[in-house]
């Protein structure tokens, strides 16, 4: 997330960040309480799936990329929370042992309310070099006072 008020935030600001590894027995934990899928569960069924082997819940992936986004914002940060993501892409499946990490770009901002700004942020996610998820995320950003 970003530092500051709204009116800090520019179009064009990029970061870059992480890494957090993914290990197979947080896979499949997740798995097994939200997306309980044989190809995220089961080793052997995985085997015979589109992906040859374990694979992480696409929702696993946006959540551990929620965590870099929080563990990675500022303590000045005045996000007020997000509206929603646009365009969420699962582009390559997240694998056990993959090191993920996060580059986000504001895209567009615009006033929300007297007290509120939008931020338009595209974030990326790489494990290693490639891109495995995108997404557009929507945040409110405290305006200052006037």
């Amino acid at each position: 997330m970003l530092s500051g008020y709204y009116e800090d935030i520019e179009i064009g600001t990029t970061q870059e960040f992480g890494s957090y590894t993914v290990e197979k027995e947080e896979l499949v934990s997740f798995a097994e309480q939200y997306d309980p899928q044989p190809f995220h569960v089961d080793e052997s069924a995985a085997e015979e799936s589109l992906f040859g082997e374990l694979v992480a819940s696409g929702w696993h992936t946006a959540a551990m990329t929620m965590r870099m986004l929080v563990d990675n914002s500022s303590a000045d940060s005045r996000a007020m929370g997000a509206v929603g993501v646009d365009e969420l892409r699962w582009k390559e499946p997240v694998r056990p042992g993959d090191t993920l990490s996060v580059r986000t770009e504001v895209i567009d901002k615009e006033p929300w309310d007297d007290a509120l700004g939008l931020i338009s942020s595209r974030t990326t996610v790489f494990a290693g070099d490639t891109e495995v998820m995108a997404m557009t995320g929507r945040v409110l950003y405290q305006r200052r006072a006037e």
